[in-house]
């Protein structure tokens, strides 16, 4: 579908500084810019690219002034990388379609509730006593266990598996192959040296405006629920462990996990590869560098920490600067 630079300014309350007219069907990068696509400029190092691009519109910020004649419409907006968020799910909901599909199995179709406008792709299975929300778009072979609660608006991609009695909140936003409300990783030892299981009995509880990435687990709660919070964005290939909580608007990158029964505060950012024990506190907006391992709680709000044991990131860049001198000695 063709889109006017008017209507994508309309959409995202900017001003059209040349053809407003001009129709663009795809979004690009900047250095891959060709004719009927739109980009979006914001870090210097690119601005070269302003004045060769063969793009038909070109998303910038309200302060940017060029230094020479550029060949693209602009659409001037007060944040332009904030604003190409909105530009994405714009395009991205109108390439969104909706057949039509009656291919899907309900266990107990009368003791389940489908909200209305809401698809449910081929080869789904849905237990007894589910209640989906309006609007929500679930994929093919997707399973959604006794008694689960999913809110209006999900969005769950292909293979997801949601356990039973796991609560799922509105606008929440799942990826493939997810697991939701697996067994928590409990174990009791014996005489003998073999492991009894303990069973885990508690629910996965997943807030509104939540993202969960491709192949993440979150593992139900021994007792009671593991826990994450609103407006949580968690990577692709992650593990929450039984009885976790994370934090309002923690973000967390790929391959990182958390160990069961810690608290992660609001606001925190876990990089790739991190790690987090068992049974710990980390205070809100703490920020964890990539590969770190957090062992003791995190008590100070708002402090960066790196390696392994992580330490204060300051301190580590200056102990590397030390054992990297050492090294080459």
């Amino acid at each position: 579908m063709n889109i006017t630079a008017q209507q994508i300014a309309e959409r995202l309350g900017g001003e059209v500084i040349g053809d407003p007219q001009v129709k663009v069907s795809a979004p690009a990068r900047i250095e891959q810019g060709r004719p009927g696509t739109i980009c979006f400029f914001v870090n210097p190092k690119y601005e070269h690219y302003i004045y060769t691009t063969k793009a038909s519109i070109l998303l910038v910020n309200k302060s940017f002034e060029p230094r020479q004649e550029i060949p693209a419409t602009l659409i001037k907006v007060d944040n332009a990388y904030e604003s190409v968020a909105l530009l994405l799910d714009f395009f991205n909901s109108l390439k969104k379609s909706r057949p039509r599909s009656n291919r899907f199995f309900v266990c107990r179709p009368f003791s389940s509730k489908i909200g209305r406008g809401t698809y449910v792709g081929r080869g789904t299975v849905i237990g007894k006593k589910v209640k989906i929300g309006k609007n929500c778009h679930i994929y093919s072979q997707v399973y959604i266990g006794d008694g689960v609660t999913i809110g209006d608006n999900a969005l769950i991609y292909p293979g997801v598996r949601i356990y039973h009695d796991c609560i799922i909140g509105h606008d929440v936003i799942i990826h493939a192959n997810a697991v939701i409300g697996s067994d928590g990783f409990g174990f009791a030892p014996r005489e003998d040296g073999s492991y009894r299981k303990i069973p885990q009995t508690g629910n996965v509880i997943i807030e509104d405006d939540v993202e969960i990435g491709a192949g993440t687990t979150v593992d139900r709660a021994t007792m009671g629920s593991t826990i994450v919070r609103r407006g949580v964005k968690i990577d692709n290939l992650c593990q929450i462990a039984h009885n976790v909580e994370v934090g309002d608007n923690s973000v967390m990158a790929a391959l990182s996990g958390i160990a069961g029964s810690t608290k992660v505060g609001k606001g925190c950012v876990v990089a790739g590869q991190s790690g987090i024990a068992g049974h710990l506190t980390i205070a809100d907006k703490t920020t964890l560098a990539a590969q770190s391992g957090i062992i003791g709680n995190v008590r100070k709000e708002g402090e960066a920490l790196m390696g392994y044991p992580a330490i204060s990131y300051m301190d580590y860049m200056r102990a590397y600067a030390l054992f990297k001198a050492s090294a080459k000695k």
